[in-house]
């Protein structure tokens, strides 16, 4: 696949797409032109029939950490804040929407919409350096991107007004613990970033976050035809459908893999 933009790649490894966020000089930070690619770019991976899963990472040092300036020009510009209003919601609204699982891969810092981003996915590991923030509180904004309605499903309604109100950074392994990130990840030697492995579907060496050293991809359990079900060679039990949480916490039914074409 390989499709790339200025501000965004998008990486075929087999059948994962990882999607970097690839901005390093600006510690990956929003732009006008990195939110209006993010509003397209899960429509995309959506319709790509060859995609079981998905990647989210930052290229260099950060998940992504910046944008300070963008957010500055939206208290002299209201098009510009009409039009950041719209991209925030069709982003959360596309990943929440999201028929494929993602794991959010935070190699170092993931503030504001970052935050957001890497809460937004089914599964977050992060760096053990890495940390959360959520900070618009501190440029006089209510907290954006999601972040409101979002938090108090992952932990409980004092803690996301607490940091959600200070703007406090929540360090890897506190994340952990507050519900907000599914576990650390040792940093390996590839670019100074979190040990790639076979869970992320990527090589080991590849320098992004990835679960350690499981021993077949997460999801293989649930993909037919990728891992052969049971040991009689028939569909296993993810053949059918089940009910599954949606990201409100309420419970919908899952379509069978067969119906839909993919895991």
């Amino acid at each position: 696949m390989g499709e790339v933009s200025s501000v965004i790649t998008v990486e075929a490894d087999g059948d994962i797409r990882i999607v970097t966020l690839n901005r390093p000089e600006r510690l990956n930070g929003v732009s006008e032109e990195l939110h209006r690619r993010l509003a397209d770019v899960w429509r995309e991976l959506a319709d790509d029939p060859g995609a079981r899963a998905v990647v989210l990472t930052g290229a260099g040092r950060a998940f992504s950490a910046a944008g300070l300036e963008h957010l500055r020009r939206h208290h002299g510009d209201p098009e510009l804040r009409e039009r950041s209003i719209r991209l925030d919601r069709s982003i959360q609204t596309a990943m929440i929407r999201f028929p494929l699982p993602v794991v959010a891969a935070v190699n170092g810092p993931a503030v504001g919409l970052g935050c957001s981003l890497a809460l937004g996915c089914d599964l977050v590991l992060m760096a053990e350096d890495a940390y959360l923030a959520d900070p618009h509180v501190s440029v006089g904004l209510v907290a954006g991107d999601g972040g409101v309605t979002l938090w108090p499903l992952l932990t409980s309604l004092l803690r996301a007004k607490e940091y959600l109100f200070t703007g406090d950074r929540i360090p890897a392994a506190t994340a952990v613990e507050l519900g907000l990130a599914n576990r650390t990840v040792p940093r390996g030697p590839a670019e100074g970033g979190p040990r790639a492995g076979p869970a992320a579907g990527g090589p080991a060496g590849r320098g992004r976050c990835a679960p350690p050293r499981w021993p077949s991809p997460w999801w293989s359990s649930r993909c037919p035809g990728r891992h052969g079900g049971g040991a009689d060679g028939r569909a296993g039990d993810h053949d059918q459908p089940r009910p599954h949480p949606d990201r409100r916490g309420v419970g919908i039914p899952r379509p069978a893999p067969a119906d839909r074409g993919r895991c």
